[in-house]
């Protein structure tokens, strides 16, 4: 079984979740009181195979020590992250990048879909199908510098990947709605709108917000954000976390290791 390291080991939130995880099988669950730096250089040296911390830290105090501690693979540029969110209807989508990269170039936006899908192919139940959001569909919205980045980065995945399921720009309700979508796509031969189940913001500012909105007004259930890009698979926990949350972070976080 897989171990998972936890730092923040005296939090009786932390306590309670690994119990769950120990009794479901999901990881072999490690506490260990240390801080996060210490934790990511443990991680580095092969204690655990992925960490689970940021409760009683702060995204950028979590991200700062997996690129110091834990490093970034040979020629990779961008670190980034994730969320899973899953529906009262059954539905689950991925979110990024709601937490890291605050206004990527259209390269960096490139490397976050890349790094999303290969997340999203182990999460997901289905295919990833990947939106790149925006306030236009297709042209809907005129010349903008957010579309031509979109653009851009939709050029450079399908020359690195061209087997990936992606289109865009789009607006949240084409991405989803198949009603909506075969009315604002009619002359557009989509793969994904009305189908897409990861969802690409063009910043943070709008990844962050669709991301708590879905949580605190749809009522869904999120996981993360998970770490992208790192050497090891780490969830940065939302300080606001309850130990149900943990769990469902930990239990995406395993499938990636």
């Amino acid at each position: 079984m897989n171990k998972i390291l936890f730092p923040e080991a005296n939090s009786e939130y932390i306590k309670t979740a690994a119990a769950t995880l120990r009794e479901r099988g999901v990881c072999e669950p490690v506490l260990v009181p240390s801080t996060v730096a210490i934790a990511a250089d443990q991680i580095a040296a092969g204690a655990a195979e992925a960490m689970v911390a940021g409760l009683d830290y702060s995204s950028r105090d979590v991200i700062l020590a997996c690129r110091d501690h834990i490093g970034v693979p040979d020629g990779q540029k961008t670190f980034s992250s994730l969320f899973v969110c899953d529906l009262p209807n059954g539905q689950r989508y991925i979110i990024s990048d709601g937490a890291t990269c605050k206004n990527p170039t259209a390269e960096q936006l490139a490397d976050i879909i890349l790094l999303v899908h290969a997340a999203a192919a182990k999460i997901l139940p289905d295919q990833p199908k990947i939106a790149l959001l925006s306030f236009s569909t297709f042209g809907s919205g005129g010349k903008d510098p957010s579309i031509d980045k979109i653009a851009q980065a939709i050029s450079i995945v399908k020359t690195r990947q061209p087997d990936i399921l992606i289109d865009g720009e789009m607006q949240l309700d084409a991405a989803v709605n198949p009603r909506i979508a075969a009315k604002k796509t009619v002359n557009h031969n989509s793969p994904v709108a009305g189908q897409a189940n990861v969802l690409i913001t063009p910043d943070i500012n709008a990844g962050n917000i669709l991301y708590k909105s879905l949580e605190q007004f749809a009522h869904g259930k999120l996981a993360g954000p998970i770490l992208l890009g790192f050497k090891r698979p780490v969830s940065d926990l939302s300080r606001g976390s309850t130990p149900e949350d943990i769990v469902f972070t930990t239990e995406c976080l395993a499938k990636l290791i």
